[in-house]
């Protein structure tokens, strides 16, 4: 299994980070590993909402069937999901407020029988670099 943990400040109140981060429409905007959504989007998220997606890391393109596994608003969001091969995905936002703006902390995981070894480590490589670019994208978005 490969997890991926980044803590970020962003200069924007939570209330506008928790909004784009969990309106699940704006993923498109900001998360480079999210390609598009398969399934309508609900009109609200509850705990074991279900969505079908598609990401890609290494532009190896995977529809997943997300379920919300916790759904604290306005503190945290934490949706994993099953796709093609096994391979399983989960990511966890959390933010809160953090001196003039805000603090985000980012944990993403991949797991499943062909996330091993020399391929592993290229995914792991990728997505942090992904979740970099994800994060600027999002720096960007709510300034």
């Amino acid at each position: 299994m490969i997890t991926i943990e980044k803590t970020t400040e962003l200069p924007a109140s939570a209330e506008k980070i928790w909004s784009a981060v969990s309106d699940l429409a704006r993923w498109e905007d900001w998360l480079t590993i999210h390609q598009k959504w398969k399934s309508d989007l609900p009109a609200e998220i509850s705990l074991g909402t279900k969505v079908t997606g598609v990401a890609s890391v290494l532009n190896m393109p995977n529809t997943i069937e997300w379920t919300v596994d916790e759904w604290d608003v306005p503190n945290k969001l934490a949706i994993s999901g099953k796709g093609m091969a096994g391979v399983e995905v989960a990511i966890s936002l959390a933010v809160s407020p953090h001196g003039d703006g805000s603090k985000l902390v980012v944990v993403s995981s991949f797991a499943g029988q062909m996330i091993v070894g020399a391929i592993a480590g290229a995914i792991e490589r990728a997505s942090r670099q992904e979740l970099d670019t994800s994060l600027a994208n999002l720096a960007k978005l709510v300034a």
